[in-house]
């Protein structure tokens, strides 16, 4: 056996041996080459550039009614989270409301968070509505999803990398192809998981599960003729629909629970 092919194979083997974590939130095993004090480190420094350029272009927002209006529904959302995910007791949690247009949000590791104006101001989100959206980016922060990317990105570079040496040429052209086979499928398995248990998050802290239905719906009519299903990491939203419309009824004794006490 050649040098070439046994670097290739320890570093196959020992990406596999990574791979061996179990989510404790979803009981799913995942591939995992990124500690979490890692996943978090660089989610913070990412977190702080981010809002750091936001605040010198003047685009953190300024009006105080929306600001505190997100704060009021995310710290429900935390509340919750700490009580699903034990761990994130001790996150450094934030939130940012950035002035764009743009129709997105997100949650890193560590519970750093951020939501656009543009989805609240251009979906006219209820306060169940922007529940459901930042429950579900939440969500992906509990279910280690962004060491999840992490780890998909290095094994990627990685395995490329040590090709390149086996076939004794640059192999980086093919970063779009692996990147379609490796990380893809995961992360529209991701997407799912995030729905089903950022729906319930939400419930717990008393908002209307119906809303993630109305959510997307929304979303669906905003983007119009979106990519293909197969080349996109979100599930298509006439999909996602379905598969929303069939939890809600599960999630509604949660949600009138919360709203007794």
């Amino acid at each position: 056996m050649t040098m070439k092919r046994t670097l290739l194979i320890t570093f196959l083997l020992t990406a596999s041996l990574a791979a061996c974590s179990t989510n404790p939130v979803s009981g799913r095993k995942q591939f995992v080459l990124v500690s979490e004090e890692q996943a978090q480190s660089s989610s913070a420094q990412a977190y702080a550039k981010t809002v750091g350029e936001a605040q010198q272009k003047g685009k953190l927002s300024t009006n105080a009614a929306l600001d505190n209006r997100v704060r009021r529904i995310t710290d429900r959302l935390i509340a919750e989270a700490k009580l699903m995910y034990p761990p994130s007791r001790d996150w450094k949690w934030s939130v940012a409301v950035i002035d764009e247009p743009t129709l997105n949000a997100w949650c890193m590791p560590g519970g750093k968070m951020a939501i656009y104006t543009g989805i609240i101001q251009k979906l006219k989100l209820s306060d169940d509505e922007i529940a459901q959206v930042m429950g579900h980016e939440i969500a992906h922060a509990l279910l280690g999803h962004g060491r999840e990317r992490m780890s998909r990105a290095m094994a990627t570079q990685g395995g490329l990398m040590i090709g390149s040496i086996v076939v004794g040429q640059d192999l980086s052209v093919l970063a779009p192809v692996a990147d379609i086979a490796l990380t893809l499928p995961n992360s529209r398995e991701g997407e799912s998981e995030a729905d089903r248990y950022g729906v319930e998050l939400a419930a717990r802290a008393g908002y209307d599960p119906h809303a993630a239905v109305s959510l997307w719906k929304k979303m669906s009519a905003a983007d119009g003729n979106g990519p293909p299903q197969f080349l996109s990491t979100h599930p298509s939203p006439d999909n996602r629909i379905v598969a929303l419309n069939a939890l809600v009824p599960k999630m509604m004794p949660i949600y009138e629970k919360a709203r007794q006490q």
